[in-house]
């Protein structure tokens, strides 16, 4: 049976893995990209290089755009808006969910039919079945092109039908991304001013991670629940070691980082949760 032709837009190293993908799963595969000589590789291999935006999109029904914001997306598409018309357009952008609103928005209103999504990995493992990649938007666009879309991993959702909801979830499971890493490197700072090596902290540091990993169902039925009066780490606890926190500076490492954090725990004492489970500052973090 023949395979779907495939358009990739924009070939930094995720869209260049997502592209190589579709070619070694035997897809037809077309390439824009704005520095065309990035596209070398993938035509050694067998990519069609369009010239123009235009062309990249008249060649396939399936357009996969993975550009560096939906900004950026919607600058490299506009010259090829009138070719949208009656194909599928799916976004691998990162980008918030006004972003995907206003992307849904204009790609519908130019006759396309729209699926936003995000590659939840490296491009490295892209093409691998444990790699998941979830959507949002137009179920049908899903459903026809679901074999296409388990090319890029195995680990293939649906999220719903509306079309913010996988940018929704990129932030949500996002926003752990950066303090995680800052307070890793904060560790590695600490050993390195004391002569150690930050390979050292890997496997303290991964046992860390597991163990907050494991008490993730308890919080978040807390959450759901909104009962925070059962704690196994209070805010009290996390408010008493502030201080210690601070004291880190005296080892030469800045901890600058983790004020506003403190802040946060300090009004929720102060608002009379310090006896309530630590999960009670995802009420402070609600906006009415």
């Amino acid at each position: 049976m023949p395979k779907t032709p495939v358009t990739v837009v924009g070939l930094g190293s995720m869209g260049t893995a997502l592209a190589g993908a579709f070619l070694t799963a035997g897809h037809p595969t077309t390439v824009w990209n704005r520095t065309a000589s990035k596209a070398g590789p993938l035509v050694a291999r067998g990519a069609h290089l369009a010239e123009t935006p235009d062309e990249a999109v008249r060649a396939s029904p399936l357009i996969i755009a993975c550009l560096t914001t939906y900004e950026d997306t919607l600058a490299a598409l506009e010259p090829a808006a009138a070719a949208l018309a009656g194909r599928a357009l799916v976004t691998l952008n990162s980008g918030s969910p006004a972003g995907a609103r206003r992307m849904a928005a204009w790609a519908t209103g130019h006759g396309a039919r729209f699926l936003d999504g995000a590659v939840k990995n490296v491009p490295s493992a892209v093409g691998a079945p444990g790699t998941l990649l979830y959507y949002g938007g137009d179920k049908s666009v899903f459903d026809e092109y679901l074999d296409t879309l388990l090319v890029l991993g195995g680990d293939t959702v649906h999220l719903g039908g509306e079309t913010d909801l996988a940018a929704l979830y990129e932030m949500a499971v996002g926003g752990t991304l950066l303090p995680a890493l800052v307070g890793f490197f904060q560790g590695a700072a600490l050993l390195r001013s004391r002569g150690l090596e930050a390979e050292t902290l890997l496997p303290y540091a991964t046992k860390w991670f597991e163990m907050i990993i494991s008490v993730l169902p308890m919080l978040t039925k807390e959450i759901d629940s909104g009962d925070y009066s059962a704690p196994a780490s209070s805010v009290d606890i996390f408010h008493a070691g502030a201080a210690a926190d601070l004291e880190l500076a005296e080892e030469g490492v800045d901890v600058d980082w983790q004020l506003p954090l403190h802040d946060l725990v300090r009004r929720a004492v102060d608002a009379g949760h310090g006896d309530r489970s630590i999960a009670v500052l995802t009420e402070l973090l609600t906006r009415p």
